[in-house]
């Protein structure tokens, strides 16, 4: 599966993980300018979506033609540092682990060398119709290995 739309600027791949740049503004803060918890989810999302699109996989594609995709079954996450107003961060996504119906994540928040936020988050593969688990198709695996 191809998607079509540029990459963000920035994005790289090294040593099989995958760094996505995001920049804080005020609508992510508080008002002490510290970044509200569940935004940090909300970067970890934009940043395993991106991560999909570098990889050639078309989230769209699947939902319409196979009425399939990955969805959150489980997620911890650990918070080492506040991001602050106009903070400069990488997301970074690493697969650590890649089974039949499932794959485990795990990312990272940074500010320079400085680890922010750590979060380990499990996906399942569904059956949207069924909502059933099912196997990951053999060309996402081959992608995602």
């Amino acid at each position: 599966m191809t998607y079509e739309t540029p990459t963000i600027k920035g994005q790289l791949f090294e040593d099989k993980t995958f760094s996505f740049p995001i920049r804080i503004y005020y609508e992510d803060t508080d008002a002490g300018g510290i970044v509200y918890y569940a935004n940090y989810l909300k970067y970890a999302e934009r940043a395993r979506t991106e991560f999909l699109r570098h990889l050639g996989i078309n989230q769209e594609k699947m939902l319409k033609t196979l009425g399939q995709g990955f969805v959150v079954r489980d997620c911890h996450i650990s918070y080492k540092s506040p991001a602050k107003l106009d903070d400069a961060l990488n997301i970074t996504c690493k697969v650590t682990e890649l089974k039949g119906v499932s794959l485990k994540m795990e990312q990272k928040l940074y500010r320079g060398d400085t680890i922010l936020s750590e979060i380990e988050i499990s996906l399942v593969f569904l059956s949207l119709p069924s909502m059933r688990p099912t196997k990951i198709p053999s060309d996402i695996i081959n992608l995602l290995q």
